[in-house]
């Protein structure tokens, strides 16, 4: 069990078990927290610092040349590129937060582990992995709430909000967060416990069973009180941690629809050749691919892609519209990419560019996302559209 926390304006100090803990709440676009981090580790001199980073945002933050490892053809290849475009929205707000005071998201957890590295003391990478995190979060939240995230996060890039030092220092504190998250809670409860709670509870048992008998952590001031509380509690189990560390599997549901429609329109493509009309087959033919094509192609050129990209969607929305195990996407996104690959300042200015509407189509890595989001989105639609063509011919 823990005693009563200790609390200055930097840090608050916890006694759990037979350890001390000492715990640094921050704003991740903060100068005043790199500052407070920094010293408080001179201060303390802890013998371990844990920061608010997987190994992926790690390597993030300290490898500037992180995007020349990027395998955009892998990444389409494996269908991440939701995963990746939702990842990018994410940093790219908060850089157009850091943008206004000059800071770096992240930077005093980059600085937090610098420092450690520096004095010779052990570094702990405390926080999920955000993969796991997302898709959590996008399996156990319904197409509603899923809608609303979604819709927040976007609305969120183009917002013209102004944050100084001072307005950060306020938002830090426990009582207007805490205001916050009780608002998320409401709003969005399962978002808010996937992205808030559990990784308060992930976080908090990895700080605990951090080597060492003086453990500094330097997380979100978001995440200070959940994570004061359940230290203040009994020891998390390594079961909790195994179940909110596992990727929710898919419901046999969404597992299924892929292969509804399919299976539909080959069943009437099949009930057709036996007991309709061929000439009106034909003609059923003609509408499924001209629908798919049409809108998929369509979809490419809103997204400004290459004119072979606009051609490859047009040839290939009708055939992968009848195999799920390969989107339309995956096609114009290859194409798009080898025809049109985006450049090294590309990578690394795409999440500036995201904070303009104009840079989405600018910046030839955005480009390739909205080839591939677009292009399948049309497909869908000439698919809906086609079905019912095909209900009137067949």
């Amino acid at each position: 069990m823990a005693e009563s926390p200790t609390t200055n304006n930097d840090f608050t100090r916890l006694l759990v078990d037979d350890k001390e803990i000492i715990l640094v709440g921050t704003a991740h676009i903060s100068q005043d927290s790199v500052d407070t981090v920094i010293r408080t580790i001179d201060e303390v001199l802890p013998d371990t610092v844990c920061v608010e980073l997987d190994g992926q945002r790690y390597q993030a933050l300290i490898n500037k040349k992180g995007w020349e490892s990027l395998n955009l053809k892998e990444v389409i290849k494996k269908r991440q590129i939701p995963f990746l475009l939702t990842n990018l929205a994410l940093s790219s707000y908060q850089k157009r937060m850091g943008l206004q005071t000059g800071v770096k998201p992240g930077a005093e957890l980059a600085a937090a582990a610098q420092k450690a590295e520096e004095l010779g003391m052990e570094v702990e990478l405390i926080d999920r992995n955000i993969r796991t995190t997302l898709l959590r979060v996008w399996r156990k939240t319904g197409l509603w709430n899923k809608i609303k995230v979604m819709a927040s996060l976007f609305g969120s890039l183009f917002e013209k909000q102004e944050l100084t030092e001072e307005e950060l220092a306020k938002l830090r504190e426990n009582d207007t967060l805490s205001s916050m998250l009780d608002e998320m809670g409401k709003l969005l409860p399962s978002v808010k416990q996937i992205l808030v709670d559990e990784r308060d509870t992930y976080m908090a048992y990895h700080i605990r069973n951090s080597p060492g008998e003086k453990i500094l952590a330097v997380v979100g001031a978001a995440h200070l009180p959940g994570i004061i509380g359940i230290l203040q509690g009994d020891e998390i189990c390594a079961t909790t941690i195994s179940d909110i560390s596992t990727i929710p599997p898919k419901t046999t549901l969404s597992k299924v629809i892929p292969w509804l429609i399919p299976g539909i329109v080959i069943a009437l493509f099949i009930g057709g050749f036996f007991f309709g009309n061929r000439e009106e087959l034909a003609n059923a033919a003609a509408a499924w691919v001209l629908a798919n094509g049409l809108f998929s192609a369509l979809g490419a050129i809103l997204a400004l892609g290459h004119p072979l990209t606009v051609i490859s969607a047009f040839i290939a929305a009708p055939i992968t519209s009848l195999n799920p195990t390969i989107g339309a996407g995956f096609v114009t996104g290859m194409v798009q990419t080898f025809v049109a690959a985006p450049t090294v300042r590309d990578m690394e200015h795409v999440s500036e560019d995201l904070t303009t509407i104009k840079g989405w189509w600018q910046n030839r890595l955005a480009r390739v996302m909205l080839v591939f989001l677009f292009s399948s989105i049309g497909s869908s639609i000439g698919t809906f559209v086609a079905l019912g063509w095909l209900k009137d011919l067949l």
